[in-house]
């Protein structure tokens, strides 16, 4: 990874992380910028600055991530109310509009997101765009049966879909044993009469389009970080 983008990540995260509070439930998010934020929720955590702090993880990955950081977990039922969700997102549009879903939690990132009274998107400036699909294709999870009649559904609705593998070319699954879809859409004319059609699909378990869900921007850039907010 380039050092400066490195950089920039590790700027945006921390910059969200000066909003949590000791007494906080927090969503901690999948994804590169993310971990950069639970890293540094960890060293409050150790040094006592932070107190009384519990952690609802995105994936199975950022549960191993936030043990090792220290940070206290707790889950979704015991604790249903978020305070605030540190997340990434692999697209970010001018209207608050994300597409996640390209580290594969984008379920368990939609749950979290839907939960949080407050969710802070935190991304490097090479993360914008005017219009989703400008940078990135559309991650779909889809149930193992039936997946293959995704495909010419997909393509009806001008995407050009492909299944994502594994390094050794098997079928990518995700946490909860689904397979995604990484669907080429170009840019996306109405991003959220697509959220409406592919919610309404079966065999679609969730997409990576998050219509009306972040609360906060981060990015940070060559200018410095600039927090939006909605």
């Amino acid at each position: 990874m380039n050092e400066q983008i490195t950089h920039y990540k590790k700027m945006a995260a921390e910059k969200a992380v000066e909003f949590i509070k000791s007494g906080m439930v927090i969503g901690l998010g999948e994804g590169s910028t993310s971990i950069f934020a639970i890293q540094k929720i960890g060293e409050l955590c150790t040094s006592g600055a932070l107190i009384d702090i519990m952690g609802i993880a995105c994936s199975r990955k950022v549960e191993e991530v936030a043990r090792q950081c220290g940070i206290p977990l707790t889950t979704l039922n015991d604790n249903p109310i978020i305070d605030i969700t540190i997340d990434g997102a692999d697209e970010v549009d001018p209207h608050f509009n994300l597409i996640k879903g390209g580290g594969g939690a984008l379920l368990r990132e939609k749950i979290v997101a839907q939960a949080s009274k407050r969710e802070i998107i935190v991304v490097d400036e090479s993360k914008t765009s005017d219009q989703l699909g400008t940078l990135w294709p559309l991650p779909i999870e889809v149930t193992p049966f039936g997946w293959e009649a995704q495909s010419p559904f997909l393509e009806s609705l001008g995407g050009n879909p492909i299944m994502r593998k594994n390094n050794e070319g098997s079928p990518y699954m995700t946490d909860q044993s689904n397979y995604i879809i990484d669907c080429d859409f170009g840019p996306i004319k109405n991003s959220s009469e697509l959220s409406v059609v592919l919610n309404a699909r079966a065999g679609v378990v969730e997409h990576g389009l998050f219509i009306d869900l972040a609360t906060d921007i981060i990015i940070a850039g060559k200018d410095g970080v600039q927090h939006l907010k909605k």
